[in-house]
């Protein structure tokens, strides 16, 4: 049998009835509703209480292996799994596997509380003049810049600094050793550790005594339910703000340059590089290690696979990959004839040697 975390234990455990009501699934089997759901799983070592999800036949041999209470799956999948296992049938199974472990693992949804359960550390530094709402939670070795005002519900992680005048809303959570500098942040939002938000960004005007610094004087204003992953860094405005729209998902490693606008409900993946002053509008994804440069605007809804180059405007709608980026069906056109190439240039040097 697995092991179950340590880290994220099990939860006490919930009657499968409850959970399907609670996510909004059939539950195709009522004779299992008192079946508890404890954890998530994958389906390969899915044990006893606990609950995966399928979204395809590719999936089909993993079964074999699997023990779980209940697998959540579409309709058309629900054939396939085997009859000691209980049926929760869903239109988006993927979402719904989301709202399950949000559901049975709430305490991995943020970073991790560490020594501090409640109120302000004796080992935090807290300036005279900031503003603590109730239920603040300041964990050791914080430090909280003067005039910051930080809303209830809001957990600071420990080593993390806020400079002055930073305010932060409710119910949010700062990661451990985050720095969030000239920065306005709204309610429920995430930070995680080692995020660097508000620094000044990199602006140098050439001249005759090399490269002199311009002086970034402007806002970083992150919206509601905005999460930022590990070791991201978001720069400043120079003069205007950067702005991450409300509902917007950022991952670890990402570097957003001044003055960047990101609209809302965008998701952009680990080791994206986005220049200054371009916008994005909302609904954006962007693949890990893409490259954005600077002053071009890119519309609602776009798509850019990873590690795609964007030099130019992309107009909204569309699905773009390659370097430069393209339409993806050029883009996968182009890889499927040059790899062509490649094999034919092959073929043609073995012959030579022949």
């Amino acid at each position: 049998m697995m092991i179950r975390s340590e880290f994220f234990p099990p939860h006490q455990g919930m009657r499968l009835a409850d959970f399907a009501a609670s996510l909004d699934l059939r539950l195709v089997d009522s004779q299992a509703s008192e079946k508890l759901v404890k954890a998530v799983s994958p389906i390969y070592r899915g044990i006893e209480g606990d609950v995966c999800y399928m979204l395809s036949r590719k999936s089909r041999s993993e079964l074999e292996t699997c023990n779980a209470e209940a697998i959540i799956c579409a309709e058309p999948l629900a054939s396939l799994v085997p009859s000691h296992i209980a049926v929760l049938i869903s239109a988006n199974p993927h979402l719904a596997f989301a709202r399950a472990g949000a559901l049975l693992h709430p305490d991995a949804l943020r970073p991790a509380a560490n020594v501090q359960q409640e109120g302000v550390s004796s080992q935090a530094i807290v300036h005279p003049t900031a503003r603590l709402e109730d239920d603040v939670i300041v964990e050791p070795f914080a430090i909280i810049g003067a005039h910051a005002s930080v809303g209830s519900g809001t957990r600071i992680g420990a080593g993390s600094v806020l400079g002055e005048h930073v305010k932060i809303g409710r119910d949010c959570s700062i990661g451990a050793h985050a720095s969030v500098l000239c920065t306005y942040i709204g309610n429920n939002v995430i930070i995680h550790n080692g995020a660097r938000i508000g620094q000044d960004g990199f602006g140098y005007a050439p001249g005759p005594r090399g490269m002199e610094k311009i002086a970034q004087v402007g806002r970083v204003i992150i919206q509601d339910h905005v999460e930022i992953g590990a070791n991201a860094t978001i720069d400043r405005g120079t003069m205007d703000d950067t702005i991450i729209g409300e509902g917007s998902k950022i991952d670890n490693s990402v570097m957003i340059g001044h003055n960047v606008k990101i609209g809302r409900h965008c998701g952009i993946v680990a080791g994206v590089g986005i220049a200054g002053s371009t916008k994005i509008g909302d609904g954006v994804l962007i693949g890990g290690k893409t490259g954005i440069t600077g002053h071009i605007t890119i519309g609602d809804g776009v798509q850019l696979a990873g590690m795609t180059g964007v030099a130019t405007d992309l107009p909204a709608g569309g699905k773009y990959g390659g370097i430069p980026a393209r339409p993806i069906k050029d883009f996968l056109r182009d890889s499927v004839e040059m790899l062509a190439k490649t094999e034919l240039n092959r073929r043609k040097g073995q012959k030579t040697h022949e």
